[in-house]
This record gives C-alpha cells, structure tokens and sequence, in this order.
C-alpha cells in the first residue's frame, strides 16, 4: 500500500458515503487475521496504518510479567526495560514483527475489505432509500418469474412480488412497466428485501392520491377501502370543503382520473361513493350503484337491514354477492339485503304472528283465576 492508494481510498469513501477511518479500521482488523493465518501465529497483534503514506507496520503486543509462560503473549520485566526503562509490572510492550513479504497479502486483504465494505454499504444506502417507503408506492419493470416470485426491478435493486400478491386477472410480462405497493422492507445478510403487493388495497388508495391533486392537498379524504383485486372495489370518500364534491374530485373530467386508476389495475371495476358520519345514510352510499329505498339498523349485531326497489335486488346483491360483499367491508356493517315485496311480505308475517300471539286462548291457570 502506498500514498496512491490512500488517495484512491478518501475519495472512494467520499463517493460510497463510507467513513475513511472506519474503512482503514476494517483493513487494519483484517490484516491481523491475514498475517495471523498466513504466519501460523497465535500472538497478539495490531496493524497500524499511516494515514497519510499509506506504509503499514505489524506490532506484538506482550504483557509485562515476572516470569515468562508464553513468550507469544508475555514478555519479562527486564527484557522490557532494555526498550524502554520505564515499563512496569502489567504494561503492554509493542514490537515490530512486520514481514517481509507481507507486502502482497496486504494489498490482496485491503482490496478484499474495501470490495465489501463499498457493497456493505451501497445496500445500507438502499435499505435506508426504500424503508421508509412502506405502505408506499413505487414503480418498476417486470424482469422474470419462477414457482414463488415475480421479479421486479426498481433500478438499484430487485424487488420482489410473491404470486400470491399479483391480481388474479392479470399475466404479467418481462419488459412491462407497472405500479406495485410496498409491504415490507428486511434487512438480510444476503442485503435489503423489498416485497411488493398489486392486490393489496393501498395500492388503490396511492393510486387516487396520484391522480387526485384534492387527495395529495387533504382536501378530499379516502375514509374506506374495500377491493376483491382484479375484478371490483369501492372506496368511500370525504371532502373536508363544503364547495369541492369529493366523488367529483375522484372521477375526474369525463372520468379521465378514476380511468387512469382502471387501467392501472387492468379494467377493475371501481365504485366512488360518499361518504357520511350517519351509517344509515353510509352504508345506502356503498351499495351504489343500486338505490336504496330504507335503512334499519340494529346497533348490538352490528346488522344493517336494507330495502331496494324490486327490480334492483340483483343489483344490490351483484354478481355472486359482491356488491354487498365489498359494502359490509366498507362500512364494517353486516348487510341484509330485501326487495320491497319481500320486506312487506316478512312485515305482513311479523303481524300475523303478533296478533296470533295476542288472540291466543287462556291457559288453565288464567281461567281460574278468572272465574275466582
């Protein structure tokens, strides 16, 4: 190592964000166990570097002792004081044992040690860039895929989406741009691991964000959040400005907001509604598109009875429960859904049982004491 090497190693440390004298530390540690494994020797040892010719040297250290019981370790009082007269009883004694040849073993071991150093480092730099971003969203290219993952690269690293979080609807392909959700953010031996997420229902809460400067400024608030990725979602909206509608907001001139977002997550099917601090009236706003004609709500079971016109219970209901569905997680209400008919019919059967109950003979105890 020489005076070029040192300045190659200040602006290498400059440019990687790695403090100089821990990387010369790292040398100088690593250098020790190279010179201990190369020399077949067990004595303690330190390595100083000059840091400014960059010349290194190999010192032993040994204790001060009456009586010698390894000469690896130790060294006798009067050995000592022919160095240097002022040693006493348990005091270290340094002495240089540089090697020769120890030249070539030197440079391999600082090449080694700086080459893990800068890769230690530049994934410090890429944990720290990416794990503050969870529960964010990041845009990447899709690189491959095998049994577990598919492959993302985001530019100074990979990222990883399991199947499992890719939208059922969608095949993705090498090459392809998309936007995902990060989920989580390891630090690993083998560097930082970033999972992402296309089904997770903030990747559609981001995405608004994205698109809809009001929800960006806090004028308009996502209050809720219901998907089933890859086919339909609903999101439940706020404006905390009277003039500013926040369904307006969300859709857009001539829908071009909520359509980027569709397109985005491959034509799934979004309901924007509005939302109200009156369940009633919320949980009527979730099963849009379908009008509601009546809202009960039993508080205890957490049960929202709904009525609909007739020929709008399939709508209510949707395609294999799902309008519902995605209403009951919306507003965390339980949802029974009844048309107009069945809703009079089951009143109609309540009352007949009522009067029925009322209307009943008295029992044998009732009739004596009513003739008592």
């Amino acid at each position: 190592m020489n005076k070029e090497f040192i300045s190659a190693l200040e602006q290498l440390a400059t440019e990687k964000g790695i403090g100089y004298d821990v990387l010369l530390e790292a040398i100088e540690a690593a250098l020790i166990s190279a010179y201990k494994r190369n020399f077949n020797t067990a004595q303690n040892v330190r390595v100083d570097i000059n840091r400014e010719t960059g010349a290194f040297k190999v010192y032993a250290r040994k204790t001060v002792v009456e009586e010698v019981l390894d000469p690896r370790l130790e060294i006798s009082l009067e050995a000592a004081r022919q160095i240097n007269p002022q040693y006493q009883l348990g005091d270290v004694v340094e002495l240089e044992v540089t090697p020769k040849d120890f030249g070539r073993i030197a440079a391999q071991t600082a090449k080694q040690v700086v080459t893990q150093r800068i890769r230690e480092a530049e994934r410090g730099v890429i944990y720290e860039m990416f794990v503050d971003r969870e529960e964010d969203i990041i845009t990447g290219i899709v690189q491959r895929q095998d049994h577990r993952f598919v492959y993302v690269d985001l530019g100074k690293t990979e990222a990883l989406l399991p199947l499992n979080e890719v939208m059922p609807t969608e095949r993705l392909q090498p090459g392809e741009r998309i936007k995902a959700y990060i989920t989580k953010v390891e630090k690993t031996t083998k560097g930082p691991q970033i999972f992402l997420s296309r089904n997770h229902p903030g990747l559609l809460k981001r995405l608004f964000e994205l698109e809809v400067p009001e929800i960006y400024e806090g004028i308009v608030e996502i209050k809720s959040v219901a998907r089933e990725a890859g086919t339909r979602s609903k999101i439940a909206v706020y404006s905390h400005v009277p003039e500013v509608d926040p369904v307006g907001a969300c859709v857009g001139q001539k829908g071009s907001r909520v359509q980027n977002v569709v397109n985005e997550l491959k034509d799934e099917k979004i309901d924007i509604v509005r939302w109200s601090d009156d369940p009633q009236e919320f949980v009527a706003n979730a099963l849009s598109p379908s009008k509601v004609v009546s809202v009960t709500l039993y508080p205890e079971e957490k049960i929202a009875r709904v009525v609909v016109p007739d020929y709008q219970l399939s709508l209510a209901i949707g395609k294999e429960g799902q309008n519902a569905r995605l209403a009951a997680k919306l507003t965390g209400w339980k949802i029974d859904i009844k048309s107009e008919s069945q809703a009079a019919e089951l009143a109609r059967a309540e009352k007949e049982q009522q009067e029925g109950e009322s209307q009943q003979p008295a029992t044998a105890d009732e009739s004596e004491s009513a003739g008592e």
